[in-house]
């Protein structure tokens, strides 16, 4: 492990809380331990490290996900993003590959969404070759968390969204039962119908989504009384 995880990692158990780490744990289903450090302080602590101890090299950024993602404990995974989200725009194309990885490493909603909607969107739109070589792939695995990026990463494009792309993955994963998948098209179609609701009602009256979906695709629009 390199000196500069191993003096991030020194700093967070220092501050660990048992107390706050078992019921952590319990809220994602006692998938991965944790150190007991809410967001609050974990952001602090981070800030702190990154004045002290500088950003890495961008070139060095893999190195410093894959041992953070290595760590057992869930803070670990979560301060990965503290340099992944300042150095993503200095990364090469290919770094979708190690993107990739983080989606299917250690896979909750937790890290796949913030991946999601924060990283891999903004390397697609600075690599759009790239997105269209990842998507491809990504929409017809069978690992359902890269299906959920796909129908996710475009989240924050807003009127740069691509609809016809978005409609169609969604309309690949009618038949899907998984809850994750469920809840992201719902996710998906709720985004985008606060830029363009006409187009989600009328896509949602013609589709056969499960109820879920549905549901949650015009929550937004009925909590404006819009509908």
């Amino acid at each position: 492990m390199s000196t500069y995880i191993q003096t991030l990692q020194s700093l967070l158990a220092q501050h660990a809380n048992p107390a706050d780490a078992a019921p952590m744990s319990r809220y994602m289903r006692d998938n991965f331990p944790f150190l007991g450090i809410k967001t609050p302080a974990r952001r602090v602590l981070l800030k702190e490290f990154i004045a002290a101890h500088g950003l890495p090299q961008p070139g060095d950024l893999e190195a410093v996900l894959r041992e953070l993602w290595a760590l057992p404990e869930r803070e670990y995974q979560y301060s990965a993003f503290a340099f992944l989200d300042r150095l993503i725009k200095q990364q090469p194309p290919e770094f979708v590959s190690v993107l990739e990885y983080l989606i299917v490493t250690k896979s909750w909603w937790d890290t796949v969404d913030s991946l999601a909607g924060g990283s891999v969107a903004v390397h697609f739109q600075r690599y759009p070759q790239m997105r269209e070589t990842a998507v491809a792939a990504w929409r017809v695995s069978d690992n359902f968390w890269l299906r959920r990026t796909t129908l996710l990463f475009q989240l924050p494009y807003k009127s740069q969204t691509d609809v016809d792309l978005l409609f169609s993955l969604i309309r690949e994963n009618l038949d899907s039962d998984e809850f994750f998948i469920q809840k992201a098209i719902g996710w998906a179609l709720r985004e985008y119908s606060k830029t363009n609701a006409g187009a989600v009602v009328d896509f949602i009256a013609a589709t056969p989504l499960a109820p879920l979906s549905a549901r949650e695709g015009l929550k937004w629009l009925k909590d404006q009384g819009r509908l």
